[in-house]
C-alpha cells in the first residue's frame, strides 16, 4: 500500500471518485466492473480486513473477491518475500488523512504461482466509526516492469561486452581474457556462472578452460562435443542452445559440471575461429527460464570478442616466431632480447647472481652510410655481428636493436668488474679493420654497461636495465666515444633530476615563469644593430634563473619544446613590433628565434608560425628562424616539408651552428636558407690559429657564392672583430657588442639612441 512522499498522484480526483461511490452504488458497481484495475478498500494493517475488492482481481491475480474478503491475511501472503518489507512499511497511522501519497511497486504471486508486478495507489481515511480504511487501486504493471528489466539487463550486458572489449585491447593474453570474461559475465543479475570450453584436438570433447573452481577435476572438466550435450550441439550446429529448465530437459544429458553448479537453466553459444571453432561459451543460472532469445546477442558478442582475441593472439604468436631475429644480421632482435633479459632477471631473483646488459653503438656510423652508401653500412653491420659473438662467453646473447645499436646480455656475473672486463673484451672486437668495397675501415664503438644486483634487494626489469645501459652509452659518447661507461648512482641521480625538471617545466608557460633575453646582431660594416636574437630563460621558483642548457634538451625530449616554442615566437614578435614603434624612422629590426629539430619535424610548424604572424601583424620578412645543422643531417621528409613551407610564408631561415655537423656543404643547396651562422668554436680561433681562420674564410667565401648572409656568433674580442671585418663577414653578435639583455634594457638603449655599436666606423 502507498507511502507518503513527494509523488503527486491525482488524490483529490480519486477521493472524489470514492465519495461518489457511496452516493451512486449501482452505477458505480457497473463502472468498477469495466475498469482494468483492482479497486479495493481494506482496513489498516498487515491482516486488516478487506471490505471491498473489484471483480478484476480474479482476472489479474486469479483470486475471487470473496477470497480476499474472507481471508484478511491473503494479500500479505501473496506479496513477494523480497518486497514484503517495502509493501508493509506504509501500514501506519501516519498516513491517515494524507492524500498526497506516493505509489508503491511490489511483486505478488498469482493463484497459479506466476509473479506479477503491481502498482498500489491508495489513501487512508477513517470511516464513520473512526476505523482507518485504505481506499486504493492496484494496477498490473508487469508489462512495463518487464520492459524496464529487459532494458536494464540489456544495458548491463552491453557494459560487460564493452569492458571485455577494453580488456581485450589492453591485454591480448587469452588466458587472462578468459578469466576476465567469466568473471564479468558472472556478475550479471541471475547468472551463477559462465564457462569457456575448448575443443580437444580429437574433436570429441570440450575441455574446460575457465569458469569453474580448481576443485572441479577429472571428468568434471570435460563434456561431450557431440549433440548429446547442450554445448556440443552449439558447437556442432553452430547455433545458440537454450535449456530453460534442466529438470524438464529431454534433449541433452546434464553434464556433471553443470549439475555441480546447481544450474536450473543454461545458454550456450559457439566461439568461432577463422579456420576452425575454438569452443563454446555457456552461462548457467539457478533460476528456471532465466535465459531466452533476447540474451543470445549479448553472449554471441562476448564470444566474438574472445574469438577475435584468440585469432589475434594466434597471428601474433606466428608473427613473433617469424620475426625473433633481425633479417640483416641474423641476430636476435630487441623483442627477443627483452624476453631473454626478463628470463635472466627471473633466474637471478632466485640465484642472487648479478645480471648485466651492454648497450653498444657504433661511432660515426652515419659517415659510412653517407660516404660509401647504405649497402656498405649494411655490410658493416653484417660483419660486426660475428665479431661480437666471438668475443662473448658461452650463453651470452647479442642482439641488434636497429640501426647501429646492439644489446648484449651478460648473465651469471660475479660483480661489476666482470661486466666491465667483458665490455672491454667486446670493444677489442673493433681493433681490427673491416673490409668494405676492398678498402679497410676502422670502426669504434661506445658501450654502456648496466648491472642489476637483485641480491641487494633491488628490483628492475629488462626495459629499465636496457634504459640504464643506454644512458651509460650516451655518457660514453659525451666522453669522447670509443670507450665504455658503467651506469652508476650519479647517472641515476642525473636521470632523477631530469625527471624533476621535466615535471616542474610542465605549466611553466601558464605560470609565466619563462622570460626572454635579446642579444643584438650588429652589421659589421656600419655598427648598426639590425636585429636581435630572442633567447629563452626560465625563472624557476626555487632554482632561480635557468639558462637554456639547463632545460631545453629536457623540453625537446618530453615534447614540451613545442608549446614553449610557440610562446617564444609570439612574445618575440610582439616585442619587436613595440620596438618598431619606438623608432618609426629607422629600419625595422629583425627578430631571430631558435627552432629545435623536434619543432622542425613537426608537421604543424608552418601553420603555427603563420598563426603567430597573423595574430601579431609582424611582417614575416622580419622574422628569422634559426635551425641547427643537426636537422639537415637527419634530412627527414617532415623537416624538408616544414622548411619549404616556412620559406613560402616569407620568413627568413638561418642555418645555426654551421660547421659542427656533418656534410653541411652538400645540403646547403637543398634547403631554402637565407643566411648561415658560424659557430662560436670557429670564431674563438680567429687571429690566433691559422687553421681556424682559414676555415672561417672558406665558409664566408662559400656563402658569398651561394648569396647567403653570414653571421658570426660569440664575438668577444677586438681581434676577432678585426678578422671578421677583414674577411668581410656581414654580421656579428656577442659580448663585445652586447650581452643578452632584458626587453626593458633594449627599450632604454633605443630611447637613448645607444643601441648601435660605436666601435665600428662606417667609413672604415
Amino acid at each position: 500500500m502507498p507511502e507518503s512522499g513527494e509523488h503527486n498522484w491525482p488524490g483529490d480526483e480519486f477521493g472524489s471518485f470514492l465519495d461518489r461511490l457511496g452516493a451512486r452504488e449501482e452505477e458505480s458497481a457497473h463502472l468498477l466492473d469495466r475498469l482494468p484495475v483492482i479497486i479495493y478498500a481494506s482496513e489498516l494493517g498487515e491482516n486488516g480486513r478487506w471490505r471491498y475488492v473489484s471483480p478484476q482481481v480474479e482476472e489479474i491475480l486469479g483470486f475471487k473477491p470473496e477470497d480476499f474478503l474472507s481471508d484478511p491475511s491473503l494479500w500479505a501472503r501473496q506479496v513477494h518475500p523480497d518486497d514484503r518489507l517495502r509493501a508493509l512499511a506504509v501500514e501506519s497511522h501516519d498516513a491517515l488523512g494524507n492524500r498526497d501519497t506516493r505509489p508503491v511497486e511490489y511483486r505478488m504471486y498469482t493463484a497459479a504461482g506466476r509473479i506479477v508486478w503491481m502498482l498500489d495507489e491508495a489513501v487512508l481515511e477513517p470511516d464513520a466509526a473512526g476505523v482507518p480504511v485504505w481506499h486504493g487501486v492496484l494496477y498490473d504493471i508487469s508489462e512495463r516492469k518487464t520492459a524496464e528489466i529487459d532494458l536494464q539487463r540489456s544495458l548491463a550486458q552491453q557494459a560487460v561486452v564493452a569492458r571485455l572489449g577494453e580488456r581485450a585491447l589492453k591485454n591480448g593474453d587469452p588466458e587472462a581474457l578468459m578469466r576476465d570474461a567469466v568473471a564479468l559475465i558472472g556478475e550479471l543479475d541471475g547468472v551463477e556462472r559462465a564457462c569457456i570450453w575448448e575443443v580437444a584436438r580429437d574433436g570429441r570433447r570440450l575441455n574446460l578452460r575457465a569458469g569453474l573452481d580448481d576443485t572441479m577435476l577429472g571428468s568434471g572438466r570435460r563434456i561431450s562435443a557431440g549433440r548429446e550435450s547442450h554445448a556440443g550441439t552449439a558447437l556442432d550446429a553452430g547455433v545458440p542452445v537454450i535449456v530453460p529448465d534442466w529438470s524438464a530437459e529431454e534433449r541433452f544429458t546434464m553434464p556433471p559440471a553443470v549439475r555441480a553448479l546447481g544450474a536450473s537453466s543454461s545458454l550456450a553459444v559457439l566461439i568461432d575461429g577463422k579456420d576452425r571453432p575454438f569452443g563454446v561459451l555457456d552461462v548457467h543460472s539457478g533460476e528456471r527460464g532465466r535465459f531466452d532469445p533476447k540474451d543470445v546477442p549479448f553472449l554471441e558478442a562476448s564470444a566474438n570478442v574472445l574469438a577475435d582475441t584468440f585469432e589475434r593472439h594466434a597471428a601474433d604468436k606466428a608473427l613473433r616466431h617469424r620475426v625473433l631475429h633481425d633479417a640483416l644480421t641474423g641476430l636476435p632482435n630487441r623483442l627477443s632480447f627483452v624476453d631473454s633479459v626478463d628470463d635472466a632477471l627471473g633466474r637471478a631473483s632466485v640465484s642472487g647472481s648479478p645480471v648485466g646488459t651492454l648497450f653498444l653503438d657504433l661511432d660515426h656510423f652515419k659517415l659510412i652510410n653517407d660516404s660509401l652508401g647504405h649497402h656498405a653500412g649494411d655490410a658493416l653491420l653484417r660483419a660486426v655481428a660475428p665479431r661480437l659473438r666471438s668475443h662473448l662467453r658461452p650463453g651470452d646473447i647479442v642482439a641488434r636493436f636497429g640501426g647501429d645499436e646492439f644489446g648484449i646480455l651478460i648473465d651469471r656475473l660475479a660483480d661489476d668488474a666482470e661486466a666491465v672486463a667483458i665490455a672491454e673484451r667486446v670493444a677489442s672486437a673493433f681493433a681490427q679493420p673491416f673490409s668494405m668495397q676492398g678498402v679497410d675501415h676502422y670502426v669504434n664503438a661506445s658501450i654502456g654497461i648496466a648491472v642489476a644486483r637483485l641480491a641487494d634487494g633491488g628490483s628492475t626489469n629488462a626495459e629499465l636495465l636496457i634504459r640504464d645501459a643506454d644512458a651509460a652509452m650516451y655518457r660514453a659518447k659525451e666522453g669522447g666515444r670509443n670507450r665504455s661507461v658503467l651506469f652508476d648512482a650519479e647517472m641515476r641521480a642525473t636521470a632523477a633530476r631530469r625527471l624533476e625538471t621535466e615535471r616542474d617545466l610542465r605549466g611553466a608557460v601558464e605560470r609565466e615563469e619563462l622570460e626572454l633575453r635579446y642579444q643584438p646582431i650588429v652589421n659589421l660594416r656600419s655598427g648598426e644593430v639590425t636585429g636581435l636574437e630572442a633567447l629563452v630563460r626560465w625563472r624557476h621558483p626555487t632554482r632561480g634563473l635557468l639558462e637554456p642548457r639547463d632545460f631545453v634538451s629536457i623540453a625537446e625530449d618530453s615534447g614540451l619544446i613545442e608549446p614553449i616554442g610557440r610562446w617564444v615566437q609570439d612574445r618575440a614578435a610582439r616585442q619587436i613590433l613595440e620596438w618598431h614603434e619606438l623608432r618609426p624612422d629607422a629600419r625595422p629590426l629583425d627578430v631571430a628565434v631558435n627552432l629545435s629539430a623536434r619543432q622542425v619535424a613537426h608537421r604543424g610548424l608552418a601553420a603555427n608560425v603563420a598563426e603567430v604572424i597573423a595574430r601579431t601583424g609582424l611582417d614575416p620578412v622580419h622574422l628569422r628562424l634559426e635551425i641547427t645543422e643537426t636537422v639537415l643531417v637527419e634530412e627527414s621528409a617532415a623537416a624538408i616539408a616544414s622548411l619549404e613551407a616556412l620559406n613560402e610564408l616569407g620568413v627568413r631561415l638561418v642555418l645555426d651552428d654551421f660547421g659542427t655537423g656533418y656534410s653541411s656543404l652538400a645540403y646547403l643547396n637543398r634547403f631554402p636558407f637565407h643566411a648561415l651562422k658560424i659557430d662560436r668554436s670557429f670564431v674563438d680561433t680567429l687571429g690566433v690559429e691559422q687553421e681556424g681562420t682559414a676555415i672561417v674564410e672558406a665558409v664566408i667565401g662559400m656563402a658569398r657564392a651561394l648569396s647567403l648572409d653570414v653571421i658570426a656568433e660569440g664575438v668577444e674580442k677586438e681581434i676577432q672583430l678585426d678578422e671578421l671585418r677583414r674577411l668581410e663577414c656581414d654580421y656579428g653578435q656577442g659580448h663585445l657588442f652586447h650581452e643578452a639583455l632584458r626587453a626593458e634594457e633594449i627599450s632604454r638603449l633605443i630611447a637613448t639612441d645607444s643601441l648601435d655599436y660605436s666601435g665600428i666606423s662606417s667609413t672604415r
